[in-house]
C-alpha cells in the first residue's frame, strides 16, 4: 500500500477534535464541551480551556448541568495553551477576544453566549438549552 493510499483511512479513523474556549473556563466553555461529549458519544475528542481560568468550576453551572442529567465532577478549569489549539480541528471561542491564537486550517467560531457568572441555577438552564443546540448545529465535517 502506498502512502496515498493510507491518508483517507487516517483521516477517517481520527476523530474530530474540538477545543471551546471563554475566559475562566468555569461556566460557557465547560457547558459546551459537556454538553458535546455527551451527544457526540464518543465521536469527537472535546477539550475546553480558558485563557484566565479559575479555581473551580461555577457551583451554579455544575448544579445546571446535573439538572440536565450531565455530571461535571471530575471536570476542572485548565489553562488555554497553544498546543490544544494546534491540536483542534474546530476552536470555539466564547468572549475571550484576542487570547486565543489562530493557526491556519482551523475552523473557529465564535458564540456569544451570556456568562452564567453569579446567576442562580433557573438562569443557567436556557445557556445550556442554547449551548445543546449550538453545539447540535456546529458539526466539525
Amino acid at each position: 500500500m502506498s502512502i496515498d493510499d493510507s491518508e483517507p483511512a487516517l483521516r477517517e479513523s481520527r476523530r474530530p477534535q474540538v477545543l471551546f474556549v471563554c475566559v475562566h473556563n468555569a461556566g460557557r466553555s465547560q457547558m459546551a464541551a459537556a454538553l458535546l461529549d455527551h451527544h457526540a458519544d464518543g465521536r469527537v475528542e472535546v477539550r475546553s480551556a480558558g485563557s484566565t481560568p479559575a479555581d473551580e468550576i461555577n457551583p451554579t453551572v455544575r448544579t445546571a448541568m446535573a439538572e440536565i442529567g450531565i455530571d461535571l465532577d471530575g471536570a476542572h478549569p485548565k489553562l488555554l495553551t497553544t498546543d490544544a489549539v494546534q491540536a483542534s480541528d474546530v476552536v470555539i471561542t466564547m468572549g475571550c477576544g484576542d487570547a486565543c491564537p489562530v493557526f491556519p486550517g482551523k475552523r473557529y467560531l465564535d458564540w456569544d453566549l451570556t456568562d452564567p457568572a453569579g446567576k442562580p441555577s433557573t438562569r443557567s438552564a436556557p445557556s445550556a438549552t442554547t449551548s445543546t443546540n449550538a453545539s447540535a448545529n456546529s458539526s466539525p465535517n
